[in-house]
């Protein structure tokens, strides 16, 4: 079978239908589905927690640790909150171990504008989230940029709703200073636990 019959053989199958039929036989078709319809998104969240340096590293290891431990996946929240769970672990094993990629250089000798202004480009956006403390970092990319909902993005940092909020509020408030250039030192180091 090619590739393209193993991809329409998926089509609208659900997560649930791959995964079972995918311990069943082990069968890559199945898993290659899964990795192409959740791939895209993990991708983007990879990029943005770990950095371009190691979104790759990331997702690679996302995917191997899901492979081996689908089979323990209870079905109480959907196959991408679960494997998202998963990345953001193998993001904070990154930062532990590599600091240095937390936080992007800034460029000193670039020139800014004199005109004052209040509209962002995309690029100043990108930077500002980057350099945000990583609990903050991992809550406004789920809600804000991927779409997660706050229970969703409870169970897969393994939070309560509750903490998912107020990260949430305290990273956006953040993300203004930063982004206004009035940054200032966080007290609780912004991390969600």
């Amino acid at each position: 079978m090619n590739e393209f019959d193993a991809d329409s053989r998926g089509a609208g199958r659900s997560d649930r239908e791959l995964v079972r039929d995918f311990l069943r036989e082990r069968g890559e078709d199945e898993f290659r589905v899964l990795y192409r319809r959740h791939t895209p998104a993990l991708y983007r969240m990879a990029y943005r927690l770990a950095g371009p340096s190691k979104a790759e590293d990331v997702l690679q290891e996302t995917w191997l640790r899901a492979a081996r431990a689908v089979s323990q996946f209870e079905w109480r929240s959907a196959l991408l909150t679960w494997l998202t769970g998963i990345l953001i672990r193998c993001c904070r094993e990154t930062w532990s171990t590599n600091a240095d990629i937390v936080t992007l250089p800034v460029d000193v000798e670039r020139e800014e504008p004199e005109i004052e202004t209040t509209s962002f480009t995309l690029l100043d956006i990108e930077r500002a989230i980057e350099r945000l403390p990583p609990g903050y970092r991992e809550v406004l990319v789920l809600h804000d940029v991927e779409g997660f909902t706050h229970v969703e993005i409870a169970r897969a940092l393994g939070i309560v709703p509750g903490t998912s909020k107020s990260q949430l509020a305290r990273a956006r408030r953040e993300l203004r200073h930063r982004l206004d250039g009035s940054a200032v030192p966080i007290a609780d180091g912004g991390t969600a636990t």
